[in-house]
């Protein structure tokens, strides 16, 4: 869940404060219930029927609906990739790193940490990832905040000045989309299956995935904040590494060296889940071998799959003169426009009493989701009209 707060994250909440300040906190407290409820039914899909969610869809839905699926995984897995290494590269040339050493090591680490160990030995080094970014609670408290402010921001909605526009309704499906990630359900609903999780752990999966969203929210929260105190201070926001030299002219270096190194952290946290989840749903779908607990050698498609994305997507962070910060904000939209299709087969498996029985959903949980799906596809359809027709709508303040 914590990995949900990858590079793309940290940009577009970075963007959000040093845009509209704490105006949208309360769209990212919103997003909580909603990253839980829908994290929460991927738990029980994957201990129900002990497989991926790819696999799932390709059984349930027949051939065309699984490939649609996979292929709209795939793309917008590999082009978040490529937002992580994009986040890697700003982050290690502000901190005096050629990246041209730094992005290639960078992945060949994250390969390696994968191909060469356990599932048990990845959990543990991973776990250890999210524990660290925990530091964004101390960067918040370090940059002082107004927190009444914040707070009434987190509870109460209200509008940025200048209202509704094009650029604010394509920053909050960015919010959405990076909060409640596509690839998510796939990289859950694996795991779930990779560690052989059955439901007499449903409990303990319910507390792990409703901590890890409280962790992933209010970390959330505290990136908006660190873009808020650039923007109070009268910078201009270009992307978070240019932000956290900012910080750095009046905070001291402790805390500019703190956030490139969470960019970092949350780069490497996404680019391991997010290379495996097209790892893992590309082999369900082959029927090739494909989980950590199998060393290299009884795996190889698996691994291959997994270090090709990564290789790959490092590779195209190298392009000179890429424009980086409008690739990163650009994918977290993609992602947000393709989330409500991915919901709605979710939600279908969900309603299967066949495969979950007892554990099907309830008809409070489908007025959640629906819910949920409606929305998303209201957001989606707006961005796609301001897209099209810029003055169809007016401004809305």
């Amino acid at each position: 869940m914590v990995a949900d707060n990858d590079a793309g994250a940290v940009s577009t909440y970075s963007q959000a404060g040093a845009q509209y300040g704490n105006h949208l906190l309360w769209i990212v407290a919103l997003l909580l219930p909603v990253t839980y409820f829908i994290q929460e039914m991927v738990v029980r899909l994957g201990i129900a029927t002990g497989k991926g969610h790819a696999a799932m869809i390709y059984q349930r839905f027949g051939k065309w609906w699984g490939l649609f699926s996979l292929v709209d995984l795939e793309l917008v897995n590999f082009l978040t990739l490529v937002t992580e290494f994009a986040a890697i590269d700003l982050a290690l040339n502000m901190l005096g790193v050629n990246p041209l050493l730094g992005v290639p090591l960078a992945a060949a680490a994250l390969i390696l940490i994968t191909v060469t160990g356990s599932y048990r030995r990845w959990e543990r080094t991973v776990v250890f990832l999210c524990l660290l970014d925990l530091a964004w609670f101390y960067i918040a408290f370090m940059l002082r905040p107004e927190w009444g402010a914040v707070a009434r921001n987190a509870v109460i909605p209200s509008m940025p000045p200048g209202g509704i526009t094009a650029d604010l309704t394509f920053l909050v499906i960015a919010i959405v989309g990076t909060t409640v990630a596509p690839w998510q359900l796939f990289f859950q609903q694996s795991c779930i299956a990779d560690k052989k999780l059955r439901f007499a752990d449903l409990r303990w999966a319910r507390l792990d995935t409703f901590l890890g969203a409280c962790i992933t929210v209010t970390a959330a929260a505290c990136m908006m904040i660190a873009g808020t105190a650039s923007r109070t201070h009268g910078f201009h926001f270009t992307d978070p590494a240019q932000m956290a030299a900012d910080i750095g002219t009046f905070t001291g270096p402790l805390i500019k060296n703190l956030i490139l190194l969470m960019m970092i952290n949350a780069a490497v946290l996404g680019t391991t889940a997010i290379s495996l989840s097209s790892a893992w749903a590309y082999g369900e779908v082959q029927g090739w071998p494909h989980s950590l607990q199998l060393p290299f050698s009884k795996a190889k498609g698996f691994y291959f799959v997994y270090a090709l994305c990564v290789a790959a997507a490092a590779g195209l962070v190298l392009i000179p003169r890429a424009p980086l910060q409008l690739i990163i904000l650009g994918v977290q939209v993609l992602a947000g426009v393709i989330l409500p299709s991915a919901i709605i087969f979710l939600q279908l498996l969900l309603n299967d009493r066949e495969l979950l029985g007892d554990y099907a959903n309830k008809p409070w949980n489908n007025v959640v989701n629906w819910s949920i799906i409606v929305v998303l596809f209201a957001l989606s359809l707006i961005l796609a009209a301001q897209v099209a027709a810029p003055n169809l709508f007016p401004t809305i303040s």
